[in-house]
């Protein structure tokens, strides 16, 4: 399997040979999907909490006497039906919605992801990607010079590089992310890839174990 690669001004500059163990692979769309909601589910933040009876404040004592009153018989006024009582069946932040991902699993999403977009055109492989300043204008015409328009942008790097991470992550719909750290998730967000020679490498080693 070959691809072309670009350099920084978006013209080709020979081509690249890629593994089939990881640009190979049919396309299995219950997989991805269960990869990609699973991972949803884990990076989800449980913040919305109510209190029930036994957190709320105050209700020590019986409000009244059980009995020659002439009202309802009540015991504390943590009871959910009085107004600042606890709340029933509320939402709580003690609840897990994490699942259970096999490495198998996540790393065959992956690979399907990648071959799929390879197969559209959605990969973009790039002679080298450093840029020696940490300058956002340097990164919007590199980005600009490829045939990628207004869609959102992963740039894949071999390495956390500070300069080149801070170039670009200022650009609207561009996001950045480590070879070795590519999920599910971080691949269907983005319709393009930009990935470095050195980054490919690096994904070959990684994901074709």
């Amino acid at each position: 399997m070959e691809a072309k690669i670009y350099d920084d001004r978006g013209k080709e500059a020979g081509t690249l040979k890629l593994s089939a163990s990881v640009f190979g692979f049919p396309w299995n769309a219950e997989l991805v999907r269960q990869v990609f909601l699973s991972e949803r589910a884990n990076a989800r933040k449980v913040s919305a909490h109510t209190k029930d009876r036994s957190e709320v404040s105050g209700g020590g004592k019986k409000p009244w006497q059980q009995k020659g009153t002439g009202r309802a018989r009540h015991g504390s006024i943590r009871s959910p039906i009085w107004i600042g009582g606890g709340i029933s069946h509320g939402p709580r932040k003690d609840r897990d919605y994490s699942e259970k991902i096999n490495k198998k699993a996540k790393r065959k999403a992956v690979l399907t992801i990648l071959s799929q977009k390879l197969k559209d055109g959605e990969i973009l492989f790039m002679d080298n990607l450093i840029l020696p300043q940490a300058k956002t204008k340097h990164a919007r015409e590199i980005l600009s010079s490829m045939p990628v328009g207004h869609s959102r942008v992963l740039v894949v790097l071999p390495r956390q590089d500070a300069p080149t991470w801070r170039a670009f992550r200022n650009l609207k719909n561009v996001s950045l992310k480590e070879a070795r750290n590519l999920n599910a998730s971080d691949l269907l967000s983005n319709k393009f890839l930009i990935i470095p020679k050195d980054a490919s490498r690096v994904l070959e080693e990684t994901f074709s174990k």
